[in-house]
């Protein structure tokens, strides 16, 4: 316990003196214990050795403020970083051609003021750059702000007439749901109508052709088909033939309508008798 504490008092009163980078060490009268102990001590905790302290003597003040600042630099930073993030300038003297830009002055006077250094006046176009800018606008930007208005106004138009009509579309096919829906039940009757017709057709014909045979016959027999056949082509041209009646009697039916006065003409009594001498 005595050697830790006279190790702590060594430490304690030891001090530390920088002088231009290098470093002397000094002792006051207090340390005054013998080197053996001190040996001794230092082999046997080396573990519980605290920090010198570092002092700085009067003349080194710019010396001192600026470890100090140094030190208090925890983010490890970049000056200009920091400036940045102080919201100030970061550069106070041009590092880069592009610092002696334009462009990059006016960024720095909008974006810190008059703090930054830079002169007003280079904010405003110069006549060659007002002419330039000018000339953009006309090709850019050829029409007035009231030609502009006139036209959003006429394609908002456009699009407004374009909806309507295509509303006034949908009513109108809406209303004729009802029609085209019974149009295609009956379209479907129709077909199922006929599939029907054409399949009894079909029996009726098959079993004409077992009665003309007299017996059963296989439906794949060759001769059997064959009659099939035959009297498929018999029953067409019946219904062909009939088909044509039909026409021809609805022909003769318009003719005959068409050559009859569609209302009775009243005669005259002078007319139909002989001329009078």
């Amino acid at each position: 316990m005595a050697m830790k504490k006279s190790l702590f008092q060594t430490n304690l009163f030891k001090s530390l003196t920088i002088y231009n980078g290098k470093t002397n060490v000094r002792f006051t009268k207090s340390t005054a214990t013998s080197a053996a102990e001190t040996s001794e001590t230092e082999n046997d905790s080396a573990t519980d050795v605290t920090p010198a302290t570092v002092l700085f003597d009067g003349d080194d003040t710019e010396l001192r403020e600026a470890t100090i600042e140094k030190n208090r630099n925890k983010s490890r930073l970049l000056p200009q970083h920091q400036k940045m993030l102080h919201d100030t300038r970061p550069y106070d003297e041009a590092h880069s051609w592009i610092h002696n830009t334009v462009k990059y002055k006016r960024m720095m006077f909008g974006r810190y003021g008059l703090a930054s250094g830079v002169d007003p006046r280079i904010c405003f176009y110069s006549n060659n750059e007002l002419a330039d800018q000018r000339e953009y606008e006309q090709v850019a930007f050829p029409f007035t702000l009231q030609e502009m208005m006139k036209e959003n106004a006429q394609i908002k138009a456009e699009k407004e007439e374009k909806i309507r009509k295509r509303e006034d579309d949908i009513d109108k096919k809406m209303a004729k749901l009802d029609m085209w829906t019974k149009e295609l039940n009956a379209k479907i009757a129709k077909k199922e109508a006929d599939a029907k017709a054409a399949k009894e057709r079909k029996e009726r014909l098959v079993e004409e052709v077992r009665r003309q045979f007299g017996f059963k016959l296989d439906t794949k027999d060759d001769r059997f088909k064959e009659l099939v056949a035959q009297k498929e082509k018999e029953d067409k041209k019946k219904q062909k033939e009939e088909r044509r009646k039909i026409k021809e009697e609805k022909m003769m039916a318009k003719l005959l309508q068409r050559t009859t006065p569609s209302s009775e003409e009243k005669l005259s009594p002078t007319e139909g008798k002989p001329p009078t001498t």
